[in-house]
């Protein structure tokens, strides 16, 4: 996957031309003698006087409309049940932040590092599955907090193995040191890596290693 885009659209005289996202310098040069060709014929069939007038003004289109930008990485990160409770439960284990923050923090951090971070959120296991089966061809990478479910959810561990992207498991507490039935995840064994125990603080280091993880993988 190239990690550039870029995108020509220019217009001038009568004629309006609009070039589609292309992806190599081959393609690029290949367009601008497409656009050339089209532009001398134009200039012969209407007004043999207008060439020079109108080379002029394509060049300057050409260089004021080109544009070449990094594409974002796109990162879903899915939440579920009881962590919309951020904030509000247990605040021994979890703090004070809440969901809304963190949400906040990650796409602040995301928009910084040219990660189009999306943030979802719910209580219901065949809505989680549905938010997993939707990220197979919109993003890049997966982060799931899959919160109880990840301990007991077989179809949630189903649908996550479908996935050809990469994923990160992602805990809040280091579930290896509270009860036992939590110290078994039906995800770990899908997962590009796993990270636990540093807080609210988890959500931002799998965003940066998910980034890298999909970086590597492209290159």
């Amino acid at each position: 996957m190239n990690h550039f885009e870029f995108i020509l659209v220019f217009n001038y005289s009568r004629t309006k031309f609009t070039i589609l996202p292309f992806n190599s310098t081959a393609t690029f040069f290949s367009l601008i003698l497409n656009f050339f060709n089209k532009l001398i014929k134009e200039c012969f069939l209407f007004n043999t006087n207008c060439l020079p007038f109108n080379c002029i003004f394509a060049i300057f289109n050409i260089s004021n409309t080109l544009t070449i930008k990094k594409m974002k990485h796109k990162i879903i990160v899915i939440n579920g049940p009881n962590l919309n409770l951020l904030g509000e439960r247990e605040k021994d284990k979890y703090g004070n932040v809440t969901l809304k923050q963190i949400e906040k923090k990650c796409k602040e951090f995301g928009g910084k590092k040219d990660i189009l971070v999306t943030f979802k959120q719910s209580n219901i296991e065949g809505k989680i599955v549905d938010f997993i089966q939707q990220s197979r061809k919109k993003f890049h990478g997966v982060v799931i907090n899959a919160g109880g479910y990840t301990h007991t959810s077989v179809a949630i561990r189903d649908a996550l193995a479908v996935l050809t992207i990469p994923i990160v498991e992602l805990h809040i507490t280091n579930i290896y040191n509270r009860e036992d039935f939590r110290h078994k995840s039906l995800i770990s064994n899908i997962a590009r890596s796993i990270i636990c125990g540093f807080g609210p603080q988890g959500y931002i280091l799998a965003l940066q290693g998910l980034k890298e993880i999909i970086k590597d993988e492209n290159r």
